[in-house]
């Protein structure tokens, strides 16, 4: 499966997912606590429940890649859109 094809949306929202939980991570949260969880809740059923999961066919695999992809891609020309 080539990682391009995922929606620029879906990438978008697991790179603020990676954010909101680094976030948590860090000792002084600007937000609350109770907050920034509510956002990785969120987020996290937004993610999972995305209707491109139910339309690619992709596996557990794929969901590894897409966080990958969050990590490394930079700009949106590196998907494409749904």
């Amino acid at each position: 499966m080539d990682d391009s094809t995922f929606p620029h949306e879906l990438v978008q929202a697991q790179r603020d997912w990676n954010a909101a939980y680094a976030e948590l991570a860090r000792p002084r949260v600007r937000r609350s606590t109770t907050e920034v969880r509510r956002t990785l809740l969120r987020l996290s059923a937004w993610i999972r429940w995305h209707p491109y999961w139910t339309t690619s066919g992709a596996g557990p695999a794929a969901r590894v890649r897409l966080r990958e992809a969050a990590r490394t891609r930079t700009g949106r020309q590196d998907v494409r859109s749904a």
